[in-house]
């Protein structure tokens, strides 16, 4: 790969851009290839009813503030409608628990939790500090060179200065589940049922799965705060897609990749759908690892065991995106108005997480979701007509491989969807203007992502760190000589925070990136 050689990156959403802001800053030719009309993928803000906008993503909580400063986000139109968000659980007799910083508020709470809270949430966010502190750089390698075996020994030095007590409790707990730490630290159904969502949204996990506490801190990484960026989480990836630009990159939409061309040792470019071939000294994917090296490149040009680990590589997406067009605002049974803008939860208890859980292990959707809601315009009204209203949800459990499929088995899980939300806003139905409900297959079919996986394939601590996506590829740099990754596929994983961009960019400006 020469300096002055043309750089092909796949995909336009938020990691795509990122990485593409960084080459084209250094100086690189980057042209972005887009599948679809607009940028974004599934944080891209659209149309779902006439007057009526929203994403997939739905919450900024993971973006690194780095990466707003470097690109300069802000002075590109990224702008918050709201932000500190408080967490909401919201319980069917409308004894609600709010969840503020270090304040417990409601009912059912008991002294005891609202004394061991405060605690217990530092002690977490040490924790996930910690894991946050290597998302922005490439994991390390388990070999015997010098620098690597400096760099685990500085990983190993952090570790320790958490202190001893601290040390010995994360290493108890990060790779355990998380209905047994939570059994341990509160009595409150409801805190222990909001707490445990947060380590299952977009996986295929129940509380008493492992590596659940794992998957919490990895929510908790950036710190926690929840915003609703102005213009939905589109308006992320639009100030993205203008700080490329900005910098020189060439953005192209409407231009789907057929497949990466490769004489089994180095890339050549790309081909286009309709036959254009587009030169390049370095491909970079932005989509997930299966479809990109078994699918665009083909795994004849890969060692059998290389392309095994790739197959093997699990990416089966369990969280459905409930979009409701609402001609006003929804009554929460026992909710003030003003807190209808906050992140709502229905997550009654543990027990209720295991029985959602327990369908999608045999390849059936939960008749009883559990689901995180928002509902944008409240801080937003750009999004919905004057008076309407958007209700964004994501809705846990729903497998992509459906048993008897999602043709015969959607209206079915859209009623029950609609069902568990009538018991926490009993006006709904009589709101709803019209519903949009995406499966996994659904996401899979229109954003080109393996499984309809949100994060391209499952966080745990066996696809982590140096072991994703896989063993021995898992620092950007593919086995072909000039193909990388830089996606939710690759570390740190999934969540709209633009680390693997970033990382994806080092990679290749470091020629010996490996």
């Amino acid at each position: 790969m020469t300096d002055n050689g043309r750089t092909v990156i796949i995909g336009a959403g938020h990691n795509g851009l990122v990485c593409a802001a960084y080459l084209a800053r250094a100086g690189r030719e980057v042209t972005v290839l887009e599948a679809s009309g607009a940028v974004g993928g599934m944080a891209a803000t659209r149309e779902f009813a006439p007057g009526y906008r929203a994403s997939c993503a739905h919450l900024a909580y993971l973006l690194d503030a780095g990466i707003v400063r470097e690109l300069a986000l802000r002075d590109h139109g990224l702008r918050f409608a709201a932000e500190g968000l408080s967490t909401i659980a919201l319980d069917p007799r409308g004894e609600h628990l709010s969840i503020e910083g270090d304040r417990l508020d409601g009912p059912g709470v008991s002294a005891a939790d609202r004394d061991a809270w405060p605690a217990y949430r530092r002690r977490m966010a040490k924790f996930a500090a910690f894991i946050g502190g290597l998302h922005g750089q490439a994991p390390p390698r388990i070999r015997q060179a010098p620098d690597e075996l400096f760099a685990l020994a500085r990983l190993a030095l952090r570790l320790r200065r958490m202190g001893r007590d601290d040390m010995r409790e994360f290493l108890r707990i990060a790779g355990i589940n998380v209905h047994d730490v939570l059994e341990e630290q509160f009595a409150s159904p409801l805190l222990k049922g909001a707490l445990a969502l947060d380590a299952l949204l977009g996986s295929f996990s129940g509380p008493r799965s492992n590596n659940t506490v794992f998957t919490a801190l990895h929510r908790l990484s950036a710190g926690g705060d929840y915003a609703i960026p102005a213009g939905g989480m589109g308006a992320v990836t639009d100030a993205l897609a203008k700080a490329a630009e900005a910098a020189g990159a060439e953005i192209r939409s409407n231009a789907r990749v057929r497949r990466i061309r490769s004489d089994g040792l180095a890339v050549a470019g790309v081909e286009l759908e309709n036959r254009e071939f587009i030169e390049a000294a370095s491909v970079i994917s932005n989509v997930d690892p299966r479809t990109t090296l078994n699918e665009l490149l083909g795994s004849r040009f890969l060692e059998t065991e290389t392309a095994q680990r790739f197959r093997r590589f699990r990416a089966r997406g369990h969280a459905a995106k409930l979009h409701l067009a609402l001609d006003g605002l929804p009554a929460v049974r026992g909710l003030p108005a003003d807190k209808l803008g906050q992140r709502l939860l229905v997550a009654p208890d543990l027990d209720y997480l295991d029985r959602a859980f327990n369908p999608c292990k045999y390849g059936r959707f939960s008749s009883e979701p559990a689901m995180e809601i928002t509902i944008p315009t409240v801080h937003d009204g750009s999004l919905a007509p004057e008076g309407g209203h958007v209700l964004s949800a994501i809705v846990q459990y729903a497998p992509c491989e459906l048993k008897g499929g999602w043709e015969a088995g959607r209206g079915a899980f859209l009623e029950a969807t609609m069902d568990t939300l009538s018991r926490y806003l009993p006006d709904i139905r009589e709101r709803v203007q019209h519903a949009e409900l995406l499966t996994p297959e659904d996401l899979a079919a229109r954003f080109g992502v393996a499984g309809g996986h949100w994060h391209h394939g499952e966080l745990s601590l066996d696809q982590a760190l140096m072991l994703r996506p896989v063993p021995k590829a898992a620092r950007y740099r593919m086995p072909v000589d000039g193909l990388f990754l830089c996606g939710a596929g690759c570390h740190p994983g999934g969540g709209v925070m633009g680390h693997a961009g970033r990382n994806a960019a080092r990679a290749v400006l470091d020629g010996n990136a490996a």
